[in-house]
């Protein structure tokens, strides 16, 4: 949910007179600052609002230091409650699992600098704080002049700020946060004390104006100012996961299909249900389950994946997920449709991510295909491979590498299938497109945002933590590509990658280690050899795309067919990781016979494999 009232700050006020151009960076900034009129030089100052949005309401805090900006806003709704801060050192996040984590990742530092920068009114000083300022022009705003500036702190990152013309009151701040633009709208500006504050903020998360979220000033007080130690991040270590019989480690078998983890897990003593195992996630639990097991779901919050649509989901309080002898106590989980059968071939229930691997030291044996959570406080990393320091990104893991030749920051993510998946800001920056002349566009993945259709090359080589492994499938994303179009991080390496290494993950100490699998599985380095994606129907494989060129529409093959046996054989929905690993590995030149029905009529061919990359 990730309130923006994160942005709020002791803002403009009334005017009280000094004229300036229009042109006039200083004069706006001067206009503003005498119209907020006396601020103390050090102190404390709290907003108290009430929440309403997500389908919930509730209350919302923002403590601020007024010398330096550092804050500690929280907010709880419905079974929500988190908060976000900055101690003018580390950002870091409380999640709605109570677990305390530096954000040093992706553009977390920035966006916090920028925060505490408007929380301490930076832009009033002579220097402007040390940011650089620029006047873009007079706009009209809901039919009033505004004069829009355009801040970057030092440190930060640009914002646009609009300061109506007439009173000299801050009315919006457009700010880029990972790969949304989001927006904060103030108004309903009244004295209290001294000061003049905003009454009412709408928050525009970037998602629509159905997902504005509304904050209504309660409380505004000001008192001595507090140690920056108070905005620190708690170091006490997460509660809510223990292992059956106070155990060090438990060890459980997973099954590996289409590169995704999966586990079979009960949530309140109920199931078994099937749970994919997702760095990349939370605590998800279908509508389905939710409603079979008697769970309360609340709240309508719109969120994104790797696809170009958005997902809306609610939340509800669960009293125990368990996993082989792991057991998550008290959490709140996100109510919301994870895979539908179609997708993956099987029903996929559930989903355990972050806030579990956040409290056990998670090691993934991709090669012995086992999962072994151990208490922080017994893990001792012997044998596990190679240390790879990381920072968190929200709740992603981001480590430091090298795609073939192009040093940067990469996202770990277990619930991705691709080996890596390349930023569409990054193939723009760095003409990726060009560079790599052969490839093939067509569906990679299926995400929350629906199908994710990528350029797909080879790269010579892919380096993690010093891990370099060559020839590796990589998926160039277009723009407007969901998550994939942030500019904050290189690429997502996923299990298709990742399935090389036995993987252990430590986010207690925010390390992963990597220790290569020998031999290494059959299928690394492997891409689509047919040309196509298909998914399970319910009376065979659905073709849901076809590649241009590809042995799939040589073949007479269209989007919309129904693949009803591969060579000869019957197909089973529960069997769609084995035919997309068959149309994958088996070697270029190999004949494979086709039977499919287009328009209920029944049809036959036969495609020649061959790489397409």
């Amino acid at each position: 949910m990730k309130a923006l009232f994160l942005q709020t700050a002791l803002v403009s006020a009334l005017a009280l007179g000094a004229a300036h151009a229009a042109d006039d960076v200083p004069g706006v900034l001067r206009a503003n600052h005498k119209a907020v009129g006396a601020v103390p030089q050090t102190g404390t100052m709290q907003f108290t609002y009430a929440y309403s949005g997500n389908g919930m309401t509730g209350a919302a805090t923002s403590v601020q230091d007024i010398a330096t900006g550092a804050y500690i806003d929280s907010e709880t709704a419905g079974p929500v409650s988190e908060a976000y801060a900055y101690d003018g050192k580390t950002p870091w996040m409380r999640d709605f699992s109570g677990a305390n984590t530096a954000q040093e990742g992706g553009d977390r530092i920035a966006v916090a600098v920028n925060e505490a920068y408007r929380n301490a009114n930076l832009w009033w000083r002579p220097d402007f704080g040390g940011a650089s300022i620029v006047y873009a022009g007079r706009e009209t705003l809901d039919g009033k002049p505004n004069d829009r500036l355009i801040v970057t702190p030092k440190n930060g990152k640009s914002f646009d700020a609009w300061f109506d013309a007439k009173t000299h009151l801050l009315t919006q701040i457009a700010e880029p946060r990972q790969f949304f633009d989001t927006r904060v709208f103030y108004s309903d500006y009244r004295r209290k004390g001294g000061t003049t504050v905003p009454h009412k903020l709408v928050l525009d998360g970037g998602t629509g104006k159905a997902n504005y979220e509304t904050l209504t000033l309660q409380k505004f007080t000001v008192s001595g100012a507090q140690p920056l130690a108070n905005y620190a991040r708690p170091t006490t270590p997460p509660t809510g996961a223990t292992i059956d019989g106070n155990a060090a480690s438990v060890t459980m078998p997973f099954r590996l299909l289409n590169n995704h983890i999966y586990v079979r897990g009960t949530v309140n003593g109920k199931g078994p249900y099937t749970f994919i195992l997702d760095t990349g996630g939370h605590n998800l639990i279908s509508p389905k389950i939710a409603k079979a097991i008697g769970l309360t779901s609340v709240g309508a919050s719109v969120g994104s994946g790797a696809g170009k649509g958005t997902v809306v989901s609610g939340f509800a309080k669960v009293e125990e997920i368990a996993i082989g002898g792991v057991r998550l106590h008290d959490q709140t989980a996100i109510v919301q449709n994870i895979y539908d059968k179609s997708i993956e071939g099987i029903p996929v229930d559930a989903m355990v991510g972050f806030e579990l691997i956040r409290r056990m030291v998670t090691r993934i044996d991709y090669g012995a295909h086992t999962l072994t959570f151990t208490d922080p406080a017994k893990f001792k990393p012997v044998d596990a491979g190679k240390p790879v320091p990381f920072k968190f990104y929200d709740h992603l893991p981001q480590v430091e590498g090298d795609a073939g030749g192009i040093a940067g920051i990469f996202d770990i993510d277990t619930g991705s299938r691709s080996e890596v998946d390349i930023t569409s800001p990054s193939v723009e920056k760095f003409k990726l497109r060009e560079k790599y002349a052969r490839g093939v566009t067509a569906v990679t993945g299926w995400g929350v945002g629906g199908p994710v259709e990528s350029y797909v090359v080879r790269l010579p080589f892919l380096t993690l933590g010093g891990q370099k492994q060559e020839s590796v499938v990589a998926a160039l994303d277009a723009p407007n590509s969901g998550s994939m179009s942030d500019p904050n991080f290189l690429g997502n390496v996923g299990s298709g990658f990742l399935k090389r290494f036995v993987v252990t993950l430590d986010y207690a100490h925010q390390t992963m280690y990597l220790k290569p699998i020998v031999p290494s599985p059959a299928d690394i380095g492997t891409f689509d050899r047919s040309g196509m994606w298909i998914n399970a129907a319910a009376d065979g494989y659905l073709v849901n795309s076809i590649s241009v060129g590809g042995p799939a529409e040589k073949g007479g093959l269209q989007k919309g067919d129904v693949i009803t046996a591969i060579d000869g054989r019957t197909v089973k929905p529960e069997a769609l990781a084995t035919a997309r690993a068959l149309l994958r590995m088996r070697p270029e030149g190999s004949k494979v016979t086709l039977d499919y029905k287009r328009g209920g009529k029944a049809k036959h061919t036969m495609i020649t494999l061959r790489d397409q990359i």
